[in-house]
């Protein structure tokens, strides 16, 4: 397995120490963000989005289902994430590792705790059909970060999503074939974005070399000043003041990247 040298972390350590990075940037900057949508033809939603050298693939699938048993009248949500070993050499063929399964439960419990999809207008027939909403995420590249890139590649496919035409006689979904509908959402976005915190420094969007030396980390997700989630990783543990600078980094960045999204055109 590749890893970051004792050496190289020294450096990065001691750069940051002076305010600089390696590739340029300011401890709180991000890399250059670029987001595409309808990348897929056959998913109902879907989108591309590139941190820098990091990418992922975010696409969005509906089927009509039962609802479960204690949300009767609302729509169902499932995030998955598969990290692709083309997406770097670090992964082996075999088992998915843990850090999928907490980058789907991390970017799913942000959406479902924004109440960023109004499921209750996803109900067809209340305690029997409803539209699921699937929501998978593919690696691509990682160069550090997926957290932040999946989180941003999930609310762009969302809102380039289409319901698919339904036909309530027989009961069956029309793949491949789409209504001029829309999932209900809300018009705050719900970001998620990660600090980290290396040696004395905290920063946002490391690469993968930055990643690698992180001690903990902090996943916010918010809209405007209101937090819906929030996931702690690694072990070592944050001091009051170094959580409220967290907050505030969080705050700052996050209506950055929401104007960026605001900012694509929608069909």
């Amino acid at each position: 397995m590749i890893e970051t040298s004792k050496i190289t972390a020294e450096r990065i350590k001691e750069y940051m120490n002076e305010g600089k990075r390696f590739d340029g940037r300011k401890l709180d900057e991000f890399r250059n963000i670029i987001i595409e949508t309808g990348v897929s033809k056959n998913a109902e939603g879907s989108a591309r989005v590139k941190l820098g050298n990091t990418e992922v693939i975010v696409g969005v699938k509906m089927d009509v289902s039962e609802p479960y048993a204690d949300s009767r009248d609302s729509g169902n949500l499932m995030v998955t994430a598969e990290f692709l070993t083309m997406s770097s050499p670090r992964l082996d063929l075999g088992p998915q590792p843990f850090d999928s399964l907490e980058l789907a439960r991390v970017i799913d419990r942000g959406i479902r705790e924004s109440h960023y999809i109004d499921l209750k207008k996803l109900c067809i027939e209340e305690g029997k059909k409803v539209w699921t909403v699937m929501i998978d995420i593919y690696t691509m590249n990682d160069d550090g970060n997926l957290m932040d890139a999946a989180g941003i590649g999930a609310i762009a496919a969302l809102k380039n999503a289409r319901i698919p035409e339904y036909n309530a006689e027989t009961g069956k979904t029309k793949f491949g074939e789409w209504s001029d509908k829309k999932i209900t959402l809300s018009k705050d976005l719900p970001i998620s974005l990660t600090a980290h915190k290396i040696g004395n420094n905290l920063i946002l969007d490391p690469t993968k070399e930055e990643e690698d030396i992180s001690e903990t980390r902090v996943t916010i997700c918010s809209s405007k000043g209101t937090i819906y989630s929030m996931q702690k990783g690694n072990s070592k543990e944050l001091s009051i003041e170094e959580f409220n600078k967290v907050l505030d980094l969080v705050e700052k960045t996050e209506s950055d990247v929401a104007k960026l999204v605001e900012k694509i055109k929608w069909d």
